[in-house]
């Protein structure tokens, strides 16, 4: 039991750091060619991914066209990959093209907190003191990273403010909406994360179909597979089948890998300069999420 239980962690560390690493990939991506936009990027990994990870639940033969005989569960299916894995993903390229991924995984790792904003707004139910407390220390940490610590000025822009923020909403819509699906098991998470990348994928190809000329780089495509496989692919499965080792708290508690792998990476591959007030803000950002989901576990889906 205990070998299982290291190898679930094990598992779901690998999982959060290859999550992390993925927006490594995208911002060597952005970095060798202007005209590769986050829009073109999300659209083209979250399409292949989906198609992929529906042919994986094919084969392992857990029907993934049996959602359309039934209309609600496909609507929901739906619902999950436009509001909730669309903003997540594009919304997150969109902080890695103009800023890095060290801040992209910071903001949007406050996710947790919007939950705890809807369930008050919407559930009514009142947060507990401890969720409180943890909400005070995850402002002042992303507020200490925005202003370098110089509280009467902004260190980053607004606009990554915005997209990163609004990240953190799509980190709690994708938890929320395939909530009870999930709970019930009636489909399986393979299936509902596969189509609902397709979906958003499909719908983000709708609203923009006209590409931007890719130059013809090995390093772009490389770069691509690297953000498609070891962001996309392998992670899912990993995250997955950790589950049947460890329980969602001591996963959720693993989440901390992912913005450490970025800003890790950020600092030794893109050269980025930390200052005491950006480790400082990262800290409180993840010791508050950290704590809140020792009482809280939450499901995660498809970074």
């Amino acid at each position: 039991m205990r070998n299982k239980k290291v190898l679930g962690i094990a598992m779901v560390i690998t999982a959060c750091t290859f999550w992390g690493i993925s927006g490594l990939f995208a911002k060597g991506i952005f970095n060798t060619s202007s005209s590769v936009t986050s829009l073109w990027l999300t659209q083209s990994r979250m399409t292949a991914a989906g198609i992929i990870l529906i042919l994986f639940s094919q084969l392992h033969g857990d029907h993934p066209f049996q959602i359309f005989k039934h209309p609600h569960d496909a609507w929901v299916i739906f619902s999950y990959g436009i509001f909730g894995l669309l903003p997540v993903q594009f919304c997150y390229f969109m902080v890695v093209q103009y800023g890095n991924a060290s801040i992209a995984t910071i903001l949007q790792f406050v996710g947790p907190f919007f939950i705890i904003a809807y369930q008050a707004l919407f559930r009514h139910i009142p947060p507990r003191r401890i969720e409180v407390i943890c909400a005070v220390i995850a402002f002042l940490g992303v507020l200490t990273i925005a202003t370098h610590g110089h509280f009467n000025q902004l260190a980053v822009t607004p606009m990554i403010l915005f997209w990163g923020l609004l990240s953190a909403v799509g980190v709690a819509t994708n938890t929320l909406i395939p909530q009870n699906m999930l709970r019930t098991n009636r489909v399986p998470s393979l299936v509902i994360t596969g189509w609902g990348l397709l979906f958003a994928g499909i719908v983000l190809l709708a609203i923009h179909p006209a590409q931007p000329h890719i130059p013809d780089m090995p390093v772009i495509w490389i770069c691509w597979l690297g953000v498609l496989i070891i962001g996309t692919l392998i992670p899912f499965q990993l995250a997955n089948n950790a589950l049947k080792y460890i329980d969602a708290t001591t996963f959720s508690l693993m989440d901390a890998f992912e913005p450490l792998s970025a800003t890790i990476g950020s600092v030794l591959i893109f050269n980025l300069h930390m200052t005491g007030a950006d480790i400082i803000g990262s800290v409180l950002v993840i010791v508050a999420v950290l704590a809140l989901n020792i009482r809280i576990p939450l499901w995660h889906g498809n970074k």
